[in-house]
């Protein structure tokens, strides 16, 4: 079956920046059609089972009204619809986990719930039409602008989406080559970019950081929960790269900012980290006695990064083979951890850690998609770089400010292992803006970039592919499209044009978004 849809704006891919753009689309009064691969939308959130990475500021500022509204939601689904003692309703900015990595460490389930509730208003008045289970595979173009997208569903059934506007939302810019969009991937030279940490030679497409594929975790101490050997164990068991201090299966990993070796270990109770802890997404205590029978923890750790090759821009056998050795990478991970990890005691293995496959909704308990953190990047009229956020290049003068700002980010540069070996980067940026030249491709007039593939560098993809950043190009994108279409202007004529722009921005903060940064230091 082929059926063809029309709609003023076309979101494909309902992730994170996707769920944002429309809401602000459909806001706006526009008719929206969004598709997502999986049949969970909230990517990183949800599919993806990644709690938000935030900057320190996030209670009080610096991001968009919508991004608080999401945030005051998760709150109140544990507040209202679970039995919180009286200690947890009582702290305004409850963290349902108290994980380390966020202030808001929840479960990809209660995103999910918030994220719906979000949309359903729209939903429900047909503004909106969500498509799960679809993924993009075909792209009519004309000229300078793309005229329809192709999805498929599981089913085998074709749809053809024709729209005004048509936003790439997917993980990995995966309608960058169907539409014939000019793109990067991998790393810039110095020479293309002069920024301090690009590469000394030539750029390197293959040079994209570490994938991973999260999965969900509880502890029942006396218990057998192991699972069976997974099938390439062994070779992961003895994996060693050249530029990690150990093996992957290990309690020791760099220490992403120093790459000095840090050892690190699961629970309380020694001087060391403990990894348990770190993305805990249920802390019991927060309950009443018996609502959940152990505290749970999302497992993306450095020990299951994935680098020995990419799931995109490759041969589509290439890309399934390591989707699978990144399953295999994680499913090791945790056969290692119940069976042979080194406890404090002096002992081995914590049999007592359940794979959680209800908390992911898969049957193999392993997140519904990896993790991705450096997608396909657009061309852009305007690529942000590292000296323009870098706190060592910046310094007290601060990032740099864009006039054609349309929100704010804040996270430091922070990437992983890359698929050509090398070690993590990590060093500190400052609060920066996100230019509106960033969103628009250098040629194509109706394709906007939603998600992590907007005009930025390997470099600095490592501070823009957070999730709040992510929901602010994602609504920025939605808006402008919805905008573009209510003044009959273009994009780039928004841009270049100083009272279209002031207009458009004014109408961003009229909806919540944060343009400039108070004065504020580095991270």
């Amino acid at each position: 079956m082929h059926k063809e849809l029309q709609a003023d704006i076309a979101i494909i891919g309902g992730g994170v920046g996707g769920c944002a753009a429309a809401l602000a689309a459909a806001r706006m009064g526009r008719q929206v059609i969004l598709t997502e691969e999986t049949d969970w939308i909230g990517g990183q959130l949800t599919s993806q089972a990644v709690p938000p990475d935030e900057h320190r500021w996030i209670e009080q500022f610096g991001c968009t009204r919508s991004y608080r509204e999401f945030r005051d939601g998760v709150r109140a689904y544990y507040k209202t619809r679970f039995p919180a003692t009286a200690e947890a309703r009582a702290v305004y900015y409850l963290n349902p986990g108290n994980g380390g990595v966020s202030r808001l460490c929840a479960e990809p389930r209660a995103y999910l719930a918030v994220l719906q509730d979000m949309l359903a208003p729209y939903v429900h008045s047909g503004k909106l039409v969500i498509m799960t289970r679809h993924r993009p595979v075909a792209a009519e173009t004309d000229g300078d602008r793309v005229r329809s997208v192709t999805v498929i569903g599981d089913s085998g059934h074709r749809h053809t989406i024709r729209a005004a506007y048509i936003l790439d939302a997917t993980e990995t810019g995966e309608l960058l080559p169907l539409t014939c969009a000019e793109y990067v991937t991998g790393a810039e030279s110095k020479r293309q970019t002069e920024e301090p940490h690009a590469l000394d030679g030539a750029p390197d497409p293959r040079d994209i950081q570490a994938f991973t594929q999260c999965f969900a975790m509880d502890y029942k101490e006396g218990e057998n929960h192991v699972i069976d050997k997974p099938k390439d164990y062994d070779f992961w068991r003895n994996y060693k790269a050249d530029f990690w201090p150990d093996k992957q299966l290990s309690w020791v990993s760099p220490n992403p900012v120093t790459l000095e070796p840090v050892e690190e270990t699961l629970f309380w109770g020694t001087d060391k980290y403990p990894l348990f802890y770190y993305r805990r997404i249920v802390d019991k205590a927060n309950f009443a006695p018996g609502t959940f029978p152990s505290d749970i923890t999302l497992v993306n750790w450095s020990q299951n990064d994935y680098w020995l090759g990419n799931v995109y821009d490759v041969r589509p056998e290439e890309a399934l083979k390591h989707a699978r050795q990144a399953k295999q990478l994680s499913l090791s991970l945790l056969y290692w951890l119940q069976t042979e990890a080194p406890r404090p005691d002096g002992g081995v293995g914590y049999p007592g850690l359940r794979l959680r496959p209800d908390v992911v909704g898969t049957e193999d308990g392993l997140a519904k998609y990896p993790y991705i953190r450096e997608s396909r990047r657009i061309r852009a009229e305007f690529t942000v770089l590292e000296q323009h956020v870098s706190a060592a290049v910046r310094g007290e003068q601060g990032a740099v400010p864009f006039p054609d700002s349309v929100g704010v980010g804040c996270y430091r540069i922070d990437l992983h292992p890359s698929m050509t070996g090398r070690n993590y980067l990590d060093i500190s940026s400052l609060p920066f803006q996100i230019p509106l030249g960033s969103l628009i491709p250098v040629r194509l007039e109706n394709l906007l970039p939603a998600c992590k593939n907007l005009g930025t560098t390997h470099i600095t993809n490592g501070c823009f592919r957070l999730h709040p950043v992510e929901w602010n190009i994602g609504e920025a994108a939605g808006a402008l499209a919805a905008y573009c279409l209510q003044n009959g202007y273009q994009p780039r004529e928004v841009r270049n044009t100083p009272a279209k722009l002031e207009a458009f921005q004014n109408a961003l903060v009229s909806q919540g978004f944060e343009l400039t940064w108070p004065k504020i230091t580095a991270v």
